[in-house]
């Protein structure tokens, strides 16, 4: 079995976690890096790598430009329960500052 310190993988991966969880994964993790390793010993000549089990031939649509206008009254509906606005914009505060 494969042994890994899962307290230094929680710390990166910034996970928090109690001691009794620590009991419970650091096994369970073990298994699994060991599954994963006996996976090398697959013996994979002659497979060609594929990302989709289907062979597939340009799955893609031809693009259409298409514009859908939304109509006056909605945006007036929106920019009405807004806090702040400007015509039919949304007024922000500033969050950049300018350091020059």
């Amino acid at each position: 079995m494969v042994h890994i310190d899962l307290k230094q993988v929680a710390r990166l991966a910034r996970l928090h976690l109690t001691e009794a969880e620590m009991k419970l994964l650091e096994p369970q993790l073990g298994q699994i890096l060991s599954f994963v390793e006996s996976l090398k010993e697959v013996k994979v000549e002659g497979v060609e790598p594929t990302s989709h089990p289907l062979s597939l031939s340009n799955v893609f649509r031809e693009d259409q430009p298409h514009v859908k206008a939304v109509e006056p009254e909605r945006i007036q509906a929106f920019i009405k329960n807004s806090p702040a606005s400007r015509g039919s914009f949304f007024e922000v505060p500033k969050i950049i500052e300018d350091k020059s």
